[in-house]
């Protein structure tokens, strides 16, 4: 989450028992892989873009002097960073959304993969499967710890996660829309009034696929509005709370997200629930 996977949030998630991550596209994220230590001395990760940093190899020293210690690789050739980050001690998490990703990220040495199916926000492919079907596709051909994301949002979803194959979940939607999270309240506030077709995958030749809120700019764009163009003027959307300057990469699961609480309680209800919600599936199909 570039522009918001920032030191508050990241420390919130990890002061909760989480682990925060922080984004590194941004002159700003990286400052904030060394603030954080203001606010928590819990594991904080960082996000790197390969896309953006496949040319300057030097974002593994930055994360090493800032003492992180798990980095999570998205959008891009895992093989560019992984060993790079191996030499400098470093955990490797590899964000994958198909099972052809899931083995190329296996086959670079990765420890651990993030499946995320297309239900989930940002960029996305069209051809792309459902984290119901992609997360046990992986499990079933990959020995590695899986962390679940895409459609997640409470211990409902984390508990059905677990029993698809995964190990732990990952939040992007749900941090969003908290009371630790730095967007504007206008994008919070879409978040909790979006439906179950409140997102929509938009196609706009010459750009990448992305899942954003249908709202807004998105809205008039996914219906063919000849003077609506991607204005790409992400900060004022995010921090100005210009729903029509730019669009807004969500998940689907903003149609279950009611409320805006602090993160300490979506971690704690989360983890809390997954037993409980467990212990009543097994019931109801008349397990002990």
């Amino acid at each position: 989450m570039t522009y918001i996977a920032r030191a508050a949030l990241a420390a919130a998630v990890s002061e909760a028992g989480g682990l925060g991550m922080i984004e590194t596209l941004t002159e700003e994220g990286r400052a904030d892989l060394s603030r954080v230590r203001d606010l928590t001395t819990k594991p904080v990760a960082a996000n790197l873009m390969i896309q953006g940093w496949k040319r300057d190899p030097s974002i593994v020293d930055i994360l090493a002097a800032a003492g992180v210690r798990h980095v999570f690789t998205s959008a891009g050739d895992p093989a560019l960073f992984t060993a790079r980050l191996h030499d400098a001690g470093l955990t490797v998490v590899h964000v994958v959304g198909s099972l052809k990703g899931a083995l190329k990220a296996a086959d670079a040495g990765v420890d651990a993969l993030v499946v995320e199916g297309v239900e989930g926000g940002g960029f996305k492919s069209l051809l792309g499967a459902s984290t119901m079907v992609l997360l046990p596709l992986v499990a079933d051909r990959i020995d590695l710890p899986i962390i679940a994301a895409g459609g997640i949002c409470d211990a409902r979803s984390a508990a059905a996660a677990v029993v698809l194959g995964a190990e732990g979940v990952q939040m992007g939607t749900r941090m969003l829309a908290s009371a630790e999270s730095g967007v504007h309240a206008n994008f919070k506030n879409a978040i909790v009034d979006a439906d179950d077709s409140g997102t929509v995958l938009l196609d706009v030749p010459g750009n990448p696929t992305m899942r954003v809120l249908r709202t807004g700019l998105a809205q008039r764009v996914a219906a063919n509005d000849a003077n609506a163009h991607l204005l790409g003027r992400i900060t004022e959307l995010y921090f100005g709370g210009d729903l029509d300057a730019s669009v807004a990469n969500t998940g689907q699961v903003s149609s279950r997200i009611v409320d805006l609480p602090p993160v300490a309680d979506i971690v704690r209800e989360t983890w809390a629930g997954v037993a409980a919600v467990l212990d009543s599936a097994a019931a109801r199909a008349g397990y002990s």
